[in-house]
């Protein structure tokens, strides 16, 4: 077998391999939001996970995918009968299926991010209702506009062709801000927790283990569409360092501040720096990943503090992954390289000029105001109509039993709340 022929079969191995690995991270996540969660709404909080994973794979196969990755209607969004995956076995070669299936995996952790902010007074028929509507009014759109062909925000777009192509390998802008915007817009709708106070994890390990599985499972996120094996590299290495550093970072701000260094800010440290590399890490140094990745875990740390007496963030979804995804999606216009971005263009801080950094603060600040809009009429829309939060009995005596009617540990009480 000659090296051609070997790359034709090694490359769509890889991808079924990178779509397994980003599916894993869902679980994963799932299990960090349960841990870090109250014992009475673990459950529910761990079932919003997979409720998306089974609402998104569907919702994506159907027109999702056809909206992001379609032939483009003006720039805004891809056609949603094109690459439509029930029919286009019959039509596309298996590694076209492949990148639908590997797509899905995106959207659906890109989902379930949302779900860590409004832990424990959520109803979870409204979630089922908000998901697959979300991801085709919201999430598909933005894919397009971002790296569709001739989407809003890259060459052929309106804003790609007036300020320049904005770059997000795997997804500061589509994923992280896009996530954390719409917690944001979901926690203003539904409003705080009966008792907003910090709670304490239920189950740290949980946490840990989570965080484990998500660093694990980041690395077919980050690599999954590097060519292989000529880019690979440095998206492996980058997906290594950043989180180590930011996981660092965290630990000696804790430290700083006066607090004792803490499982959970380890835990918080590795997603935060694993968020901002996301959009760079095929764009900067292994140099710049620690650097991106120590700022990413320290800016974090404090972020994460912010929401107190003004949203209910639960689980940090504003904290982590939108303040991480705009630093890491605004940091490839300070320091990224212009022998990785492949068009000229480099970060400001090494010789480059203006245009790559303006291009990246324009699509997050497109990215702001689409996703947190849309996202508030979205659940404002749900709320208004069959209700978005369960009733004040319901959350005090515990989603799990009400909702699923059980419970993480031990025997189900008995329960008088109605149903949420």
């Amino acid at each position: 077998m000659d090296p051609a022929e070997l790359m034709e079969f090694v490359e769509p191995l890889w991808l079924v391999v990178a779509t397994a690995l980003v599916l894993f991270m869902t679980p994963g996540l799932a299990l960090f939001y349960g841990g870090l969660t109250q014992t009475k709404s673990a459950v529910n909080m761990m079932m919003m996970s997979f409720a998306a994973i089974g609402l998104v794979a569907i919702t994506w196969a159907l027109w999702g995918d056809g909206i992001a990755f379609g032939d483009t209607a003006g720039g805004f969004f891809g056609n949603p009968s094109d690459n439509f995956a029930l029919y286009s076995m019959l039509e596309e070669s298996p590694y076209g299926l492949i990148e639908v299936g590997f797509g899905a995996t995106f959207a659906i952790i890109t989902t379930a991010l949302i779900s860590g902010a409004i832990a424990d007074r959520a109803k979870f028929s409204a979630w089922m209702i908000f998901v697959p509507i979300w991801l085709t009014l919201v999430y598909a759109p933005l894919a397009h506009w971002v790296w569709g062909e001739g989407g809003l925000l890259v060459e052929g777009g309106l804003i790609g062709d007036a300020v320049g192509e904005a770059v997000d390998f795997a997804g500061g802008l589509v994923v992280h801000m896009c996530a954390g915007l719409a917690a944001l817009a979901l926690v203003l709708v539904i409003g705080p927790r009966s008792h907003f106070a910090p709670v304490k994890p239920h189950n740290v390990p949980f946490v840990l283990l989570g965080a484990s599985i998500l660093w694990f499972g980041w690395f077919g996120f980050n690599v999954g569409e590097a060519e292989f094996p000529d880019e690979s590299g440095l998206n492996v290495i980058n997906t290594m360092l950043a989180p180590a550093a930011a996981l660092v970072a965290w630990l000696l701000t804790e430290w700083a501040r006066g607090k004792k260094p803490t499982p959970v800010g380890a835990a918080s440290g590795i997603v935060a720096g694993l968020v901002g590399i996301t959009p760079a890490v095929a764009f900067v140094s292994p140099l710049g990943a620690i650097i991106l990745g120590a700022i990413a875990g320290a800016v974090c740390c404090f972020a994460v503090d912010f929401k107190y007496g003004k949203y209910d963030d639960t689980l940090d979804v504003v904290g982590l992954h939108f303040v991480a995804g705009l630093w890491g999606t605004i940091a490839i216009g300070l320091f990224g390289r212009e022998e990785l971005i492949g068009d000229g263009r480099s970060g400001i801080l090494l010789g480059g000029g203006f245009d790559l950094l303006l291009a990246q603060i324009v699509a997050c600040v497109v990215t702001l105001v689409f996703a947190f809009v849309a996202t508030y009429i979205i659940g404002m829309a749900i709320h208004k109509t069959i209700g978005f939060r369960v009733a004040e009995d319901v959350e005090e005596a515990g989603i799990d039993a009400v909702a699923h009617q059980t419970e993480a540990y031990g025997t189900l009480p008995t329960v008088t709340a109605g149903r949420d």
